[in-house]
């Protein structure tokens, strides 16, 4: 059975005013309360909806460039020469095809210079392409950090708030009766626990992806020793190659 828009909207109304009339459950406690603390919960909810995406899709893209770079790692380590996966790295296959390219493009600049040279400048190239590699990866994790530290302090602003309109409210009923005090205070400690709900999956996630990030640092190390360390093998060879040619050429 379809349900159309408007009977979706109809009851959503429904629940809200049901809710609006229950004080003591989370969403009568947002409708009653003023609009400063409305607005800091809305923040803190908001913050936690984007800890989580932001976790789940850097968890994902960590997950799928670490296998690939995992993937490419042994497909040049089994090649031993940079010719030999000219074709397989010439277009795409991410950080380590990157890699590759720009070791040959500084070779073939680079062809009648000194075998040293060529080495500094593709380990220059090299290391901006691994730590923008290293940046790439990075983005987002600043919300995790700026959510974890500042979540607890903004719900609390919202208690403090709170809980000084529950004091005003007392001052103009003239009365301590707790049926009449305890609604507002529940409002106003509302505001921390939504900050908490969002802080303390923002620290663990943002301490997750630390280390995972670490560890893909580690990779990309790796990975750019391997193509220096073949393009130093194929810069080594190419004498003796040109050599055998020479002798092949005399016979």
């Amino acid at each position: 059975m379809e349900i159309s828009f408007t009977d979706w909207q109809a009851g959503l109304t429904q629940w809200l005013a049901e809710a609006g009339q229950d004080h003591m459950s989370p969403m009568g406690m947002y409708l009653a309360a003023d609009v400063v603390v409305q607005s800091v919960m809305v923040t803190l909810a908001v913050a936690s909806v984007l800890v989580w995406a932001i976790f789940a899709a850097r968890l994902v893209l960590l997950s799928f460039a670490r296998r690939r770079l995992r993937r490419n790692y042994r497909a040049l380590d089994r090649a031993g020469t940079l010719n030999a996966v000219r074709t397989r790295f010439e277009k795409g296959q991410g950080v380590v095809g990157a890699m590759v390219r720009a070791a040959m493009e500084e070779r073939r600049k680079s062809a009648e210079a000194e075998a040293p040279g060529i080495k500094e400048r593709t380990e220059s190239a090299l290391s901006r392409i691994e730590a923008g590699a290293a940046r790439g990866m990075q983005k987002g994790t600043g919300v995790l950090a700026i959510t974890g530290s500042t979540a607890p302090f903004i719900g609390l602003f919202g208690t403090v708030w709170g809980i000084m309109n529950s004091f005003v409210s007392i001052a103009e009923t003239n009365t301590t009766n707790l049926a009449v005090v305890a609604p507002g205070i529940a409002e106003a400690l509302l505001a921390t626990a939504i900050g908490l709900v969002a802080a303390i999956p923002a620290v663990i996630f943002y301490n997750i992806l630390a280390r995972a990030i670490g560890g893909y640092r580690g990779m990309l190390a790796d990975a750019s020793a391997l193509v220096q360390r073949t393009l130093s093998r194929d810069l080594d060879l190419a004498p003796r190659t040109q050599a055998d040619r020479i002798l092949q050429a005399a016979e």
